[in-house]
């Protein structure tokens, strides 16, 4: 199992990033897959969850309206667009393929500052 995030870095606040997680190694469609994130000195946090099919998904209050999570089983891609971003969504955000125990990308580093 692999999984690559990409698309983090620096953005104003009020600005949007797109994060993209490629998987492979695995049959992609067939489970669901989740967003996290770890600020610095706090505990990892889901951010977003969705279906193997995509029709399903699930956010975290904080990030409610601001953040939607898709897929694209074709690409064995997930993706997480994020507007309206704010200071306190600065952190290392990781993609989770949700079988077995859980399998984690390296992470990619979104900071939000002006």
């Amino acid at each position: 199992v692999q999984l690559a995030e990409s698309g983090g870095g620096l953005v104003q606040p009020g600005g949007s990033l797109t994060l993209s997680c490629a998987a492979s190694g695995f049959p992609f469609g067939w489970y669901d897959m989740s967003w996290y994130r770890q600020a610095p000195g706090k505990e990892r946090e889901m951010v977003a969850k969705i279906t193997n099919t995509g029709r399903g998904t699930n956010y975290a209050d904080s990030v409610k309206g601001r953040f939607t999570i898709s897929r694209d089983n074709y690409k064995n891609t997930m993706y997480l667009q994020m507007n309206s971003l704010k200071p306190e969504d600065t952190a290392v955000y990781y993609c989770r393929a949700d079988f077995s125990s859980g399998y984690w990308g390296q992470g990619t580093q979104v900071t939000v500052s002006s």
